[in-house]
């Protein structure tokens, strides 16, 4: 009979040692648990110090793609003995600064491309390569800031080609307003109420300069391994809206393999005074003005092999 009352003990105080135990290993976690939150609550603010004092933050997106075709006899076709080919390649980069009073962002975009179609039975066509895509603009952007999501601004805009028509034409706007850091490093909006377009042409009869409104919207946001840019800008003339004009850039960047990966970039685009020189000066239209001028929608795409850096 002791050894059963014996027995009964040891595995009461058994018991009672165990739940101690693990009482003291509930607490123990908590304690751990309040640490980790503690420490991971130090390098938030760590972070977010580093941010504030690091100096320009710079990066860019390159996107090229290639597309060579022939064909020999091929009599479902118009032309059945074809040589074609198209090259272009797209850069989007970014230098910008930020610090408690001021930011300073500028950017870059330039798109360009190529298209060859040599049809072997016309021997008056053009054999080599032209240029399809010539896209070229670069902004700059200063504001003082008012508080954490609304700043004075100013900012330099200028747009044109690069590979033929160089500043012909060729926009150039200079502004002031409010810029509005709806989410920081994501999304920034530029309102500029006061806002000069100068334009550079020599058909000074078409294109011409004027006060307005300049408006712009940039938006950048990665997620995993997918990237994408989006950027709006436009003037409103106060004097005519023929003298209005907005582009629209969208680009794509999917990581495959370390920087390397697939690109996709278009681009929409509204310009008045751009298809009355079109069409006057190469489609050879003289009675063409504004009133019965064919103002399309402008438009480009290329999709190739990306580069981030």
């Amino acid at each position: 009979m002791r050894s059963v009352y014996l027995f009964l003990t040891v595995v009461l105080f058994s018991s009672l040692a165990s739940a101690q135990t693990i009482e003291e290993l509930k607490a123990l976690k908590e304690q751990k648990q309040d640490s980790i939150k503690l420490l991971e609550d130090e390098v938030k603010f760590l972070t977010e110090q580093i941010d504030n004092v690091k100096g320009w933050q710079v990066g860019a997106l390159l996107t090229g793609g290639i597309s060579i075709s022939q064909f020999d006899n091929w009599y479902a076709q118009e032309s059945p003995n074809v040589n074609s080919g198209k090259i272009g390649f797209n850069f989007n980069g970014f230098a910008n600064l930020d610090r408690d009073a001021y930011f300073w962002k500028n950017a870059m975009n330039v798109n360009i491309q190529w298209v060859k179609f040599d049809d072997k039975n016309d021997p008056n066509d053009n054999e080599g390569f032209r240029e399809a895509t010539d896209v070229f603009n670069v902004n700059s952007l200063f504001g003082y800031k008012l508080s954490e999501k609304f700043a004075l601004s100013a900012m330099a805009e200028y747009r044109s080609t690069l590979l033929s028509n160089f500043n012909d034409p060729g926009y150039l706007d200079l502004g002031a307003g409010v810029t509005w850091l709806a989410i920081k490093d994501e999304l920034t909006i530029v309102v500029h109420p006061l806002n000069y377009n100068f334009v550079f042409s020599s058909s000074d009869d078409i294109f011409t300069s004027s006060t307005g409104a300049k408006v712009m919207a940039d938006y950048f946001k990665k997620w995993g391994d997918l990237k994408v840019k989006s950027n709006f800008t436009g003037f409103f003339s106060y004097k005519s809206s023929n003298f209005s004009n907005w582009t629209w850039t969208n680009t794509l960047a999917y990581t495959l393999w370390k920087n390397i990966g697939l690109g996709f970039e278009f681009g929409l685009r509204d310009n008045k005074q751009e298809a009355l020189n079109y069409a006057i000066n190469t489609l050879g239209i003289p009675d063409a003005d504004f009133d019965n001028v064919d103002n399309a929608l402008q438009s480009y795409w290329l999709l190739g092999i990306n580069f981030s850096i």
